[in-house]
């Protein structure tokens, strides 16, 4: 096992010494207030049998949970996806992948019993989308996408605990693992499929109250802990980020060793006041419109490298109860268009069909690339936000008592998307973050711009019309309903046989009145 800690202060924050102690034999931590980073790298086996013979089965498998509540992402993680839990797939062989994927994911992360807030799916065949590409240049192969909401991590803990935990030694060590990504505000699993190796990570924006306290001792012969306290800001050039701080393995290393260094980076967190909202006009009704709104500070083009190409994103994840119409939103229209302050759809997937009930629907939902448009630049900019709306529908959904049922619709993320100049590359570094759906659909040199949520909730709550199953006063009762479409039916029926038996008659009656031919006689 390697475990990797980093810990993240803010330039200029208060330190002492003797808040964090590096010794041969452990690290102590003492009322650190500090952003955080645990990462923990697993051999197949140290899994369960049933985990290591999916994830042997794969090419690629990558996890990213957001929560639902709002948090600060710095530097260098600084990215974002929407809240909830995103699996991208793509099977070792081509075109047969795993059934064992969905139950496993069932087992770790809690079965959807009705309330879509766990893992539903089947098969990777019937639940999950083709991820969109731009090029095939950008990716060697592409992968499956699997979305849900998922507000806790309750489900994920309890398995860690009872498999993982109960195959290594120093149990109540794992358990406090494991309980910490309760808190936690991002957590990403990914499998390495040359080294074959599990990794799961975690991301705390803040500390606990009173600061992180604890005691990491000295690891096993076949076991290694780094440990990095630092602090990160911009470097030399826009794109790389500068890194100070203390660097130190426990067993290895007597005290922290100073480090600086500086590093390119494919995400980069805009001012705290580069914010974005989200709401859906109301009544939401059955074709709800989101509104995105952007204070004009934040419409400024990032500080990216001369001659690079900039342009503002949106990303959405919409479950299979909310879709898009691609031929209304995809249109080149340029009055729809500037109506709406939208430049262009530039990729979508999964459910797009407008006719199909929810109920209908086996694939999770589809995914939405749009870029957002932005005004002419000038010195007089307005005091009200800029607003980029997208007209949306909600599907018919199984009915309910109340004639209402919710459909969550997790925020999308915002972003600039910066192409840089061919001499830079952005190398793998030890905070790179990928699959993360959208920076797919770029090339391999683009950097992004995340934008900062505004909002005490990631997830908005719609209220849908259905049809009312409990019997009350008022005609549009199911009883009356049912009653209603029979008697139509019926009658409609009955009015094709009136209208067949009339042609029917009025046929016979005329075979009886058949005119003779006239004869000419032929006159010489």
């Amino acid at each position: 096992m390697k475990r990797r800690i980093t810990l993240l202060q803010p330039l200029g924050a208060p330190f002492e010494p003797h808040q964090a102690v590096l010794s041969s034999s452990n690290f102590a931590i003492r009322d650190l207030h500090a952003a955080r980073h645990d990462r923990i790298t697993l051999g197949l086996d140290d899994l369960p049998e049933e985990l290591s013979n999916v994830v042997e089965s794969s090419h690629e498998l990558h996890l990213r949970w957001a929560t639902e509540e709002p948090f600060d992402a710095i530097a260098p993680f600084s990215s974002r996806v929407s809240p909830g839990l995103h699996v991208h797939y793509t099977p070792l062989v081509s075109g047969k992948s795993s059934d064992a994927l969905c139950s496993v994911l069932r087992t770790v992360f809690g079965a959807d019993e009705g309330d879509r807030d766990g893992v539903g799916c089947t098969s990777p065949e019937k639940s999950f989308t083709t991820h969109p590409l731009r090029s095939t240049r950008f990716a060697t192969s592409a992968s499956l996408h699997y979305y849900t909401r998922l507000p806790s991590l309750q489900s994920l803990v309890g398995f860690i605990r009872r498999t993982v935990c109960h195959q290594r030694q120093g149990g109540a060590k794992c358990h406090y693992l494991a309980d910490t990504l309760l808190t936690a505000d991002v957590v990403d699993v990914d499998y390495d499929s040359t080294s074959h190796t599990l990794s799961i990570s975690g991301f705390w924006s803040s500390s606990p109250t009173g600061g992180w306290v604890e005691d990491i001792g000295k690891p096993t012969a076949d076991d290694e802990v780094e440990i990095g306290l630092l602090g990160v800001e911009p470097g030399g050039e826009p794109d790389l980020l500068k890194a100070g701080g203390l660097l130190g393995k426990i067993g290895e290393d007597k005290k922290l060793t100073p480090v600086m260094f500086d590093f390119p980076s494919r995400h980069y967190p805009l001012a705290e006041t580069a914010t974005y909202s989200i709401s859906f006009s109301q009544p939401t009704g059955l074709h709800p419109e989101m509104s995105i709104s952007i204070p004009h500070s934040a419409l400024q083009q990032p500080p990216a490298l001369k001659d690079s190409t900039c342009a503002l994103h949106t990303y959405l994840t919409l479950p299979s109860s909310v879709f898009i119409d691609q031929y209304q939103v995809g249109t080149e229209d340029p009055l729809f268009l500037q109506e709406h302050n939208l430049v262009a759809v530039r990729a979508f997937s999964g459910e797009t069909d407008l006719e199909a009930p929810d109920w209908a629907v086996d694939r999770w939902g589809s995914t939405w690339l749009v870029e957002l448009a932005t005004p002419s630049v000038d010195n007089s900019y307005p005091a009200s936000n800029w607003t980029s709306t997208i007209p949306m529908h909600l599907r018919y959904l199984n009915p309910s008592e109340s004639g209402y049922r919710s459909a969550a619709v997790p925020w999308p993320v915002v972003f600039w998307a910066c192409s840089i100049e061919e001499e830079s590359q952005i190398g793998k570094t030890p905070f790179d973050r990928t699959n993360l759906g959208y920076d797919k659909l770029f090339g391999p040199r683009t950097i992004f711009y995340q934008l900062h949520p505004a909002s005490q909730h990631l997830v908005e709550e719609l209220d849908v019309p259905v049809l009312k199953l409990k019997d009350g006063e008022g005609l549009f009762q199911a009883r009356n309903i049912e009653l209603g479409t029979s008697v139509v039916i019926v009658l409609g029926f009955l009015w094709i046989i009136w209208r067949l038996a009339r042609v029917v008659w009025a046929t016979g009656l005329g075979a009886n009145e058949v005119k003779r031919p006239e004869v000419h006689e032929k006159k010489e």
